[in-house]
């Protein structure tokens, strides 16, 4: 809606009468242009930089929404840098129900002296990123204790070792490098488990990351046959292979998309149990921790892991990347044919490998695992077996088959 005025005060109030009446839009909106209407004077005032002198954005003041943290996990992006995250009781602000902000690093996190318990002031910068504000001290547990941002990682993340660059407020992995992660991000990424893309090995994943084509792992929707010609492992024919693979896994099957996303616990199997229960990665974005842990297999850890990758605004970032760029993951129901039913294969297969073998099961509702267990029902038994394997089986009364049998299995 446009409207002249002749006065600041008419303009003003037409300002706050916009202040409760942009919620009933269809969309969100977080302020108004206010533009002289004078298109000679206009022009005469010139640029700042980009931005006319003759328009002036007025934003609104973010709307608050109160809420308690009850957790506070750690995200590691892909330079391998250790954001932390509050997890708090689901609200709505601006519009959209929202359950973790970012606290950004351990300066922050000092700084609001946020704990697990107390009760805070959200709000959404732009309307968009939600952001602790304040914290209200007040009312804060007895027990409430300060949070111990290095304890903190090594408790979520033992197996890493973190410094602190001088000059940085950022926790970083030691010893791993931006590129260094992105390979290994990519790599996984493109791989037979994730979305399996043809020709996207290790060695042209290093070439695409090292000149700089690669920054992300949305980016290589954007490759074009002449940006692969500019390196030396390129020719006019495995050029327009790779861009044709990359484009035909525009529409990746929902559990690959997220096993590809590398995060942190979420293997195969339970890439396809998140995806059989939300069905989405929107709807699985916004899950709690409570939630996550009514999935089978998924317990707290791998729960706090989910969240906080989701949290991430990096990877938030990403996704948007992904969908901007026309990649849509796609939910499709499952067999449950094999619910219920584990699966361990000793020795080499025949008729396909071990990979291909696995999705078939998962696919059938049945789970593969890689180590003979209690709860195992088949242990497949191919060529060259491991005595160990074997052992273990006879030791739990797991029923042993051969290739032949797990074949009719899967075919019913």
């Amino acid at each position: 809606q446009a409207s002249i005025f002749t006065t600041l005060a008419d303009v003003m109030n037409f300002v706050n009468e916009w202040d409760d009446k942009r919620h009933d839009l269809p969309f969100n909106t977080d302020g108004l242009v206010i533009k002289i209407n004078d298109r000679a004077l206009y022009e005469s005032l010139g640029l700042v930089g980009k931005n006319p002198r003759g328009a002036v954005a007025y934003k609104y003041a973010a709307e608050q929404a109160t809420t308690i943290v009850r957790d506070m996990v750690i995200s590691i992006g892909r330079t391998g840098a250790a954001t932390p995250v509050a997890v708090f009781d689901p609200v709505v602000v601006a519009g959209t129900t929202v359950q973790h902000a970012s606290l950004h690093n351990a300066d922050e996190i000092a700084r609001l002296d946020v704990r697990r318990g107390d009760t805070v002031v959200i709000f959404k910068a732009g309307d968009i990123i939600p952001q602790v504000q304040t914290v209200l001290k007040e009312l804060r547990p007895a027990d409430a204790k300060p949070i111990d941002y290095p304890a903190e990682l090594a408790r979520q993340y033992p197996e890493l070792e973190f410094v602190r660059p001088e000059g940085e407020a950022v926790y970083r992995i030691k010893g791993l490098s931006g590129p260094l992660i992105l390979k290994r991000a990519l790599a996984h990424f493109a791989s037979k488990g994730g979305l399996d893309i043809d020709t996207l090995g290790e060695k042209n994943v290093e070439a695409l990351v090292e000149a700089g084509l690669v920054n992300d792992l949305a980016d290589i929707y954007r490759l074009t046959k002449n940006d692969l010609l500019q390196l030396e492992r390129f020719a006019e024919i495995s050029a327009q292979k790779l861009i044709d693979a990359i484009a035909a896994k525009k529409q990746p099957a929902l559990e690959r998309f997220l096993f590809g996303l590398g995060i942190r616990h979420v293997g195969a199997q339970t890439a396809i149990d998140l995806t059989n229960y939300f069905e989405s990665i929107e709807k699985l974005s916004q899950a709690t921790i409570d939630e996550l842990c009514e999935v089978d297999g998924v317990g707290e850890i791998v729960a706090e892991s989910i969240v906080a990758w989701f949290a991430d605004e990096d990877n938030v970032t990403l996704l948007k990347k992904f969908a901007d760029l026309g990649v849509t993951p796609q939910f499709s129901q499952k067999s449950d044919r094999l619910a219920g039913q584990s699966f361990v294969i000793t020795g080499t297969l025949q008729s396909m490998g071990r990979d291909a073998t696995a999705e078939k099961i998962r696919n059938l509702g049945g789970t593969f695992q890689t180590a003979v267990a209690k709860d195992t029902t088949y242990l497949v038994a191919g060529g060259k077996v491991g005595a160990s394997k074997l052992k273990k089986a006879e030791q739990y009364g797991t029923k042993i088959i051969d290739e032949q049998e797990l074949l009719n299995i899967i075919r019913g």
